[in-house]
Formats: C-alpha cells, structure tokens, sequence
C-alpha cells in the first residue's frame, strides 16, 4: 500500500477508499505508523487524529465510519508520508511479534469492556491530536497507545490493550508534566519581569 500511494499526495480519503470499512482497525494502525518516528510533520496530526477518533466513535456507537468531507479531502504530502510510513512499519512487526490472541481475555470480552476499551481509544486519539506536534514524543506516545489498541482489538489479546492504557496514562503524565513546566517556566519570568 506504502508503494502504491499516489507520487504527490494523498488525502484520507483515498487511504479510507483503499481500506474499506472492514480495515478501519488497520487503517488506525497505518495512520499510527507516522508518528512513531520522531519527525514533526505539521498537520498530520490533527488530521490523522480525527479520522482515528471517528474510528474510535464509530466503534462505540456500532455504526459505519462517517467522515467529514473537509477532513475526508485534506492532502498530504506522500514524500513525507512514505518515510514514516516505512520507519513505522518496524514497530508494527515488533508488537506483532509480542502479541498473543485471547491473552488475558477478561481485559477484551464482554460489553463494558469494549465499552471502556473504545473510550479510551478515543481518549488517545484526542491525546495524538494535541497542540504539542513539535515536544518531542508528544505524538509518538499516544500513537503507540493507539497502535497497541488497534492490535488487540484485532487480536482480542488483553495484553495489548493493557499496553496501551499504560501509554494512555503516560501521556497523560507527560503532557501534565509538559504544562505545569511550562507554566512554572512562565511564573517565573513573569516575576523577573515584574520585579
């Protein structure tokens, strides 16, 4: 799919068209690829986080996936896709090698479960969508949680999906630690200035 994307760019909408809705779980996966090599590309982001986020409501509502036009005909550059697309593709192959079907299935059966296991994708996916493209690992965290989340759906192994809660409360952490730092950094400017 990486060598078939058009040379110039390429929207949602065509990887969406590519997938169908049977793949959205690996279209998450393919959207994750991006961010899991430290390299800011500004927009992709946003964008990617909510088609993800879309995945994760339609996921929760058991309905098909709808995505807003103006979200669905975004372009983005494929030359700087492709890259992390392909860097990606290594961390893919190291979680597959470390997942394992109905692993602790009491994490992934019944319907809380799915419940809460969909919010808290959606949880990621507003955490990937975050002001914070150019700290480092703001994005690669999140993406993480998402593509751990997105493999034990598939798999239905628990074990993935607990390693993606962790990523979830570790952004969560970092992105505390990231704002009070700065507003620590801001106080105290804020009084050398005053002062």
């Amino acid at each position: 799919m990486i060598a078939r994307m058009p040379p110039d760019h390429v929207s949602l909408g065509e990887l969406l068209d590519l997938f169908g809705d049977e793949g959205l779980l690996l279209l998450t996966i393919l959207l994750t690829l991006v961010f899991l090599i430290p390299v800011s590309i500004p927009g992709v982001s946003t964008v990617f986080g909510a088609a993800i986020l879309l995945v994760g409501v339609s996921r929760l509502l058991g309905r098909q996936l709808w995505v807003p036009r103006r979200v669905r005909d975004r372009r983005l550059p494929s030359d700087r896709l492709r890259p992390g697309l392909v860097g990606g593709l290594r961390w893919v192959s190291r979680l597959e090698r470390l997942s394992r079907p109905h692993r602790l299935p009491v994490l992934v059966d019944g319907r809380a479960q799915d419940i809460v296991n969909n919010l808290a994708f959606i949880a990621a996916a507003l955490l990937l969508m975050a002001p914070f493209g150019f700290v480092p690992f703001s994005n690669t965290i999140p993406a993480l949680a998402l593509l751990a989340y997105a493999t034990g759906f598939i798999q239905r192994d628990g074990g993935a999906v607990l390693l993606g809660h962790l990523a979830n409360i570790g952004t969560v952490f970092y992105f505390s630690v990231l704002i009070g730092g700065g507003g620590l950094v801001a106080q105290e400017l804020f009084k050398r200035l005053a002062g």
